[in-house]
């Protein structure tokens, strides 16, 4: 039971990483301190695949914490 656990992490944290590299396409440390983004404020609108992105995340990270949750009280 706790390989097929363990494995399911592997997965589910490969594909975490892979969505969140996906994301990340202008987030640079120039925008740190307010100068990569000359409109204003920071916020904007997640529309079509990166707001598909955006759930796939959460969805993963909930996975994610669960499994590693049932980790502990199983092998624990």
């Amino acid at each position: 039971m706790s390989t097929y656990l363990n494995l399911a992490l592997v997965i589910t944290s490969i594909a975490l990483i892979a969505i969140i590299l996906l994301q990340s396409r202008g987030a640079g440390l120039g925008g740190l301190g307010g100068g990569g983004d000359m409109g204003g404020s920071g916020f904007h609108v997640r529309r079509g695949i990166e707001r598909l992105f955006f759930n796939i995340t959460i969805v993963l990270s909930v996975i994610f914490f669960l499994l590693a949750l049932l980790n502990v009280v199983i092998v624990g």
